[in-house]
């Protein structure tokens, strides 16, 4: 037999979470047995895993729950752990883009321990925060409990099955099932929150017993009332004396009371306590206080148990919208699934905390939890920082959306799983709102009223105080008055709406004056970053060539459903009673890659924000509308484009004039107009007709999104530019002073790998991050926006956690060593050490100078145990030659590769048309220009080519072609070039010219009726 075993030194601690300290000796410290009783230790390091079944369509087998099981050859992780975004990305084991394309199935953890003698005669419990999915707990063979849904934490009492001899080996074995698919969007796979053991006198506090409210708030005083819940499982009646204290955040206590209650098994005892002039939580000042609880019997200390909490009132109101400590605000708020990009799953405070301060510093002041209740260190974070939020229960109720979703276990859990999701956030003062569900199929059936009423039931039993609401597609239409979705609205506070018109908002807040509105998703739109298309059309096609899968970042690009973001401010911002909006989505996240459903891509192109944490032009748009200080961008995001070409240059800014500079020479001053709504809030906006809603059909503006005070106009100043290589300058003013500036300069060629990291210095605890930013620049530092070379990291002093470069269609692992720049960036996650000093993180690319990069490390309390995983160095890909390649591709259908497949039925097109919108018309136009080539992967000689062009109803024969081939550094126009165009759809048209070496040949393609609908080209045969 062969066990992990693992002595412990468990530390007091003062909250149910609190870290513990681990050690060799296996006795309590001395100052670990100190006041309290309470003591908790992180079940994190020495946990061996098993992947028993990559689909998991095999039951859990029994074996691996035998405390004598030999686990020696299993792989030893540290938890939180998510072993999906551990595997190469596959079309295998029953993976979807929906899923990232990332494998789940039946992972096995386990965990040896001792405990010493001390520990005899306490109570025991283990608490996962959040174990994907359908977990099963077992305790020294004996299985202890079952929690199927992935998103709420349970605890389970182990006490009576532990060995507390210091000596004898405790097993914890988890099974873990993860069939697919089972969510929406990338769950990951495992223990991938905090766990630990927690270890009471008989005498304690319940678990999440505290329960603090602030119903009476002036500025002179705040009522804190408090409700603390006791648990005596002596088997004798005891007078427990119960203290309660309350502390500010520099130590200071503001108010204390205590009490005496007889606790035969169970008491719940209420204090009220007054806080003299209370510091209220806000935005801009997010003030904590502590209620330190404590229980005593007989004069001695059997439980210390610490909440954190605020004191702040905040207001909902159907006419007024939002107000936080009475002052009037918009919700301006970001959905986020779950995921840390590369990380996946795993929870780290230190990439929350990244992920927020990104989303701040656009403006975000609240966020919802799509769709799901969110890790602790999540709701700590948003404390921390100053973001109110809309926490969401399930995403389904008994009707599923996937084969393997929540719906299996609603009937059973659904209470339970709601009970649980508010006991773990309602002492949070960021926590503003309770969701039942996010486009709820049962919603709006009769069956669905008494599955609301379950939740909602469960929801007010554990917390009153704030309001219920639920996210719906549902409403876009008024329902029939006396319908279940009409029904459904008298059961809820307010309504969140995804993807509604002006005119429904409008509608509904005339229907329902009871219910307060909001935009639970917004926008939607799609965008890569650095990617740019047709800027003149509201809503381009997508380009589905392979490895050019990408959507547009001019706000253009939209599915069936969604709306620009410009759209989604105007509707909110004009609508004093709209609470405030949820961007769908403030960062990318992995799977649901619309608009694509095609291996490999595996991340979601909704953010404004990309996975690897790089704003992306949206981004600057929200910025413009949710910040104050002043600032100004420029998109596209770099200066190199094709000579000769015009390119349209946006400005985003929140200042009045900007003026435009190329190399010095002004290209014009561009203007907003100074508005107001019509209840008087200023804003800035052009004045000009937008085209961007159809359903406005009279007012000054017929076809574009009209405020209710008659104007209407953009949110971006444009401009029409010749493109010379150089510098471009923005320059902001207000009142004739310049407040910002951006600029944009030409970059050479790609000559050092720049790093950057996003802090000084981290903790040597083997845990803590540092997210490196690698930069491919010019001689002069110039970001070079086409570069997209093999990055090689290397760490000394820490380990690489993950590598990412925010592109959606990428078929390259995160847990790697190495990654390729997109548009001319990568991250790398680094972890820290164990050992103090200096983490040194170095990249290479052939050919570059170096990048180099140190950061500080200082000592920890704790380290990390278990080592850091090495990752395997990713296969050389292996092309598939001759490859054909073109500029765009504008139906899945017609690829690159169907110009040499040798059949004539199929072939390439850069024919699309995009589906109309709630907003907008159906599109069909043909692209003024595009490219198609062939790769040969050696050197020959070129001097023919013939191409079959089809013409029918969408396409016609191009009015110019040229060729030009790749002599090893760029495509060189061929000489004498001479075509015989054929007489008839798909016969060969045959280009001579000069005979060339080269190694790729390139022909450029011209409409002859761009613009119309049937001026696209096709390409159904090319011989070369």
């Amino acid at each position: 037999m062969t066990v992990t075993r693992r002595s412990v030194l468990v530390a007091a601690t003062a909250t149910p979470a609190a870290g513990a300290l681990l050690g060799a000796s296996g006795a309590w410290a001395a100052e670990a047995a100190g006041p309290g009783g309470r003591r908790t230790l992180p079940l994190r390091d020495g946990w061996r895993f098993a992947l028993a079944d990559p689909v998991g369509a095999t039951a859990a087998t029994g074996e691996y729950a035998d405390p004598g099981y030999d686990d020696s050859a299993w792989r030893e992780v540290a938890v939180p752990h998510d072993w999906s975004i551990e595997q190469t990305p596959t079309t295998e084991h029953g993976t979807t883009s929906g899923t990232g394309f990332f494998p789940g199935g039946l992972g096995w953890y386990r965990l040896a321990f001792t405990l010493p003698p001390e520990c005899a005669g306490h109570r025991i419990s283990v608490e996962f925060d959040g174990v994907y999915m359908d977990a099963y707990v077992h305790c020294n063979g004996t299985e202890v409990g079952r929690h199927p849904y992935g998103y709420t934490g349970f605890a389970l009492d182990l006490t009576g099955l532990l060995h507390t001899d210091g000596r004898t080996p405790n097993v914890l074995a988890v099974s873990v099932r993860n069939q697919l698919p089972s969510s929406r969007w990338y769950s990951g796979s495992g223990i991938y929150r905090e766990a630990r053991l927690v270890i009471t006198e008989p005498v304690h506090v319940a678990r999440w017993g505290t329960y603090v409210t602030t119903p009476d708030i002036t500025a002179e005083r705040a009522v804190v009332r408090v409700r603390t819940d006791v648990r005596n499982e002596s088997g004798a009646p005891a007078e427990v004396r119960i203290h309660n204290r309350i502390v500010d955040a520099d130590g200071r206590t503001v108010a204390r009371t205590a009490s005496t209650a007889a606790v035969t098994d169970a008491a719940t005892e209420t204090h009220e306590l007054t806080v003299a002039r209370p510091r209220l939580w806000d935005f801009t000042d997010p003030h904590r206080y502590t209620l330190e609880t404590e229980l005593s019997v007989g004069g001695r200390t059997t439980d210390s148990y610490r909440t954190g909490f605020g004191i702040r009132s905040h207001r909902f109101d159907p006419d007024e919208g939002y107000s936080l400590n009475g002052v009037p605000a918009k919700l301006k708020g970001v959905d986020l699934h779950h995921d840390q990009g590369a990380l996946g799953a795993a929870v780290s405070a230190d990439a929350v905390r990244r992920q927020l301060s990104v989303m701040r510093s656009m403006g975000v002041n609240a966020l919802r939890t799509a769709h799901n209740p969110p890790a602790p260190e999540l709701i700590r974070i948003c404390e921390e920082l100053g973001v109110v939020l809309l926490v969401e229960a399930f995403d389904c109720w008994r009707t599923g959306k996937n084969r393997y979703d929540y719906g299996r276990f609603f009937d059973e859990w659904c209470e339970r799983d709601a009970t649980e999701m508010v006991l773990a956030a309602r002492n949070s003062p960021a926590v503003v709102l309770w969701s039942i569900g996010n486009e709820i199929p049962d919603s709006t059936s009769t069956a669905g009223l008494a599955m609301a009423d379950r939740i909602i039931d469960a929801i007010r039993a554990a917390d009153a105080t704030r309001p219920l609401v639920i996210g719906s597609d549902k409403y876009r239409r008024l329902p029939a008055k006396g319908s279940a979705a009409d029904l459904m609205l008298a059961k809820l506070d307010g309504l969140g709406l995804n993807y509604n018109t002006a005119e429904s908002v409008d509608a509904l807040h005339a229907a329902y004056p009871r219910l307060f509105l909001f935009e639970s998703e917004s926008s939607s739109q799609t965008s890569t970053r650095g990617t740019y298309q047709e800027p003149e059309h509201l809503n381009t096609g997508e380009n589905h060539a392979p490895g050019r899968r990408a959507t547009s970042s001019y706000d253009n690009n939209l599915a069936s459903w969604t709306m620009s973001g410009e759209y989604g401010h105007k509707k909110d911002r004009d609508r004093k009673w709209f609470a405030g909006q949820f961007l769908w989505s403030g960062i990318d996240y992995l799977g649901e890659p619309t608009p694509y459903d095609v291996f490999p891509v595996k991340a979601s192109f909704f953010g404004a924000v990309d996975t690897a944490g790089f704003p992306k032009d949206m981004y600057h748009l929200f910025r413009s509308q949710w910040t104050d200080e002043p600032m100004v961008h420029l998109l596209p995001m770099s200066w190199n484009h094709e000579s000769g070409a015009t390119v349209e240059v946006w400005a985003y800014a929140n200042v009045p004039s900007v003026e435009l500079f190329l190399d010095g020479t002004s290209l014009g001053v561009r203007e907003f107009d100074g508005k107001r709504t019509t209840d008087g809030r200023g804003y800035l906006e052009t004045t000009e007709a937008t085209g961007d809603d159809k359903t406005v059909t009279d007012g000054p503006y017929p076809g574009s999104y009209t405020s209710p005070n008659g104007s209407a106009g953009k949110l971006h100043l444009s401009w029409r530019v010749p493109y010379r290589p150089g510098e471009l300058k923005a320059v902001a003013r207000r009142n004739g002073r310049v407040v910002a500036t951006d600029v944009l300069r030409t970059a050479g060629d790609p000559h050092t790998v720049r790093l950057t990291a996003d802090r000084a210095s981290l903790a040597a605890d083997g845990r803590s991050l540092v997210f490196v930013t690698a930069e491919i620049t010019d001689a002069h530092g110039v970001v070079v926006p086409d570069a997209g070379h093999l990055i090689a990291f290397d760490v000394r002093g820490g380990a690489l956690a993950g590598v990412d470069n925010g592109r959606q269609e990428s078929a390259e692992r995160y847990q790697a060593s190495t990654r390729t720049a997109f548009h001319g960036k990568a991250l790398a996650i680094v972890r820290a050490g164990t050992r103090p000093g200096t983490l040194q993180v170095t990249a290479r690319v052939a050919g570059l100078r170096t990048g180099r990069l140190s950061v500080r490390t200082t000592p920890a309390r704790q380290v990390a145990a278990t080592p850091a995983a090495a990752f395997p160095p990713d296969p050389p890909a292996v092309p598939n030659l001759p490859h054909a390649d073109a500029s765009y591709s504008g139906r899945p259908d017609t690829l690159p590769a169907a110009m040499l497949d040798g059949d004539p039925a199929t072939g390439w097109s850069n024919g699309f048309t995009k589906a109309a919108t709630a907003l907008l018309p159906a599109f069909t136009g043909a692209r003024p220009e595009d490219w198609v080539s062939v790769d040969f992967g050696r050197t020959r000689t070129f001097d023919r080519v013939a191409v079959g062009f089809t013409v029918d109803a969408a396409h016609t024969l191009p009015a110019a072609v040229t060729a030009a081939v790749w002599d090893g550094h760029g495509y060189v126009p061929v000489r004498g070039l001479q075509m015989d165009w054929a007489g008839a759809s798909d016969a060969p048209t045959v280009l001579t010219f000069a005979a060339v070496r080269g190694s790729r040949i390139r022909l450029t393609l011209t409409s002859a009726h761009p613009g119309e609908a049937h001026g696209a080209v096709r390409i159904s045969r090319l011989d070369v």
